[in-house]
């Protein structure tokens, strides 16, 4: 039997390491951090905070996959209710509707957009300026980026399309992602998966395990290209301000407050999940992306404007707070001419793969690290002889 390391227990991490063991491959998971999750973590004790706004998509490939294996859990849905409150900020007013132009650009087939046109000057000839401007920012949800209109036509179309179908296609797992990623966790180690936590890995660790079998870097892309010491492993990400808050409930509140004058969303999770938040509390998440050269306080400034806007009296309301920039760290982003097939590959040479958020692997937000995790794990098994006599038919996943 081949034995396969995995390095990084996100996502990513643990996706490969399922499938390689799946496959009758001996595996070893190595996590850096004392806990496993990556970007998938949630804080302890309440409120049970993401990092970051999170959701699964359930049309997207890592939904059929953790449902197969019986790993989804209990997940919800927005309720119905909520729909009605959402709340837009456009031309610096509070809206309950977005622009008309925004919902006909949205359902356009992002199969028709090109890649190679940036998404504002194509959207500005489908919807006008205005349409092209509220369209970008709202696409910002699933961008992380502080210019979505600089990117390519197509990427930026494909994450609108999703973000804007009815019924919403974002399911949020019961307890936050932390759950989710035990799950995960649980079926790797009952497949016989060795998990090792607070088990960095340097250069030198990484040729020692590259002599008893394929390699999986399952990291961000920064943390790969020291690792692997490759100057090539680089590509466009964002820079975010992630604010989170716990604030004492009134009705009225708003469910979502999105910025379609500038990126930036708000969302109240609680409305989704009471129980991440104390009794009588509510949990509100929000990201607002800034330049590569500003200050976090910018962020912070539109955050405090959007919830102005849609939670009134919050300040005085306010139980708990936390802020964070998030740099690099919010999955790649396209820019024209480009699509992820011109991200970094996941065959690295010599029985290294990688996978991650940042990788040539298609997908919107999380799925990108999993179909990454995936393919890096088939390949490894490959590489290891292990098609045959697998535990279970590849064709399934």
């Amino acid at each position: 039997m081949g034995h396969i390391h995995v390095i990084g227990g996100g996502l990513a991490g643990l996706t490969a390491a399922i499938t390689a063991a799946e496959s009758g491959a001996r595996v070893t998971l190595h996590e850096g951090h004392r806990t496993l999750g990556g970007r998938a973590r949630t804080t302890e004790g309440a409120p049970r905070a993401n990092e970051g706004p999170h959701a699964l998509y359930r049309r997207g490939p890592h939904w059929a996959w953790l449902a197969r294996r019986d790993l989804l859990g209990p997940v919800v849905s927005v309720p119905p209710r909520e729909v009605l409150r959402f709340r837009f900020r456009w031309a610096g007013a509070a809206r309950r509707m977005p622009p008309a132009a925004l919902l006909r650009l949205a359902r356009r087939d992002p199969r028709t957009t090109p890649v190679d046109a940036d998404f504002s000057g194509w959207a500005a000839g489908q919807a006008g300026e205005e349409g092209a401007r509220a369209a970008a920012n709202f696409a910002a949800t699933a961008l992380f980026h502080h210019d979505p209109g600089a990117l390519s036509a197509r990427f930026v179309q494909e994450r609108l399309y999703r973000l804007a179908s009815l019924p919403p296609e974002a399911r949020y797992p019961v307890g936050g992602w932390a759950r989710l990623v035990g799950r995960m966790a649980g079926h790797a180690r009952g497949l016989g998966v060795a998990v090792e936590t607070a088990a960095r890995v340097d250069t030198r660790t990484l040729g020692e395990l590259a002599r008893t079998g394929p390699v999986i870097v399952a990291t961000s892309l920064d943390a790969a290209r020291l690792l692997l010491d490759d100057a090539t492993l680089t590509w466009e990400s964002g820079r975010t301000v992630l604010v989170d808050l716990a604030v004492r409930t009134r009705r009225g509140d708003a469910f979502v407050v999105s910025d379609l004058d500038a990126p930036g969303w708000f969302e109240r999770f609680t409305a989704q999940e009471p129980g991440l938040a104390p009794a009588g509390e509510q949990l509100l998440q929000g990201q607002f992306p800034i330049g590569p050269h500003a200050r976090r306080a910018e962020g912070t400034a539109r955050a405090e404007e959007l919830l102005d806007l849609g939670f009134p009296g919050w300040r005085e309301r306010t139980t708990w707070r936390s802020e964070a920039l998030a740099d690099g760290r919010t999955g790649a982003v396209d820019l024209p001419g480009t699509t992820w097939r011109d991200r970094p590959s996941v065959i690295r040479g010599d029985g290294i793969f990688l996978a991650g958020d940042q990788v040539a692997a298609p997908g919107l937000l999380s799925e990108v690290s999993f179909t990454s995790g995936l393919e890096a794990a088939l390949l490894a098994v490959k590489a290891v002889g292990q098609h045959s006599g697998s535990r279970t038919d590849l064709n399934r996943t």
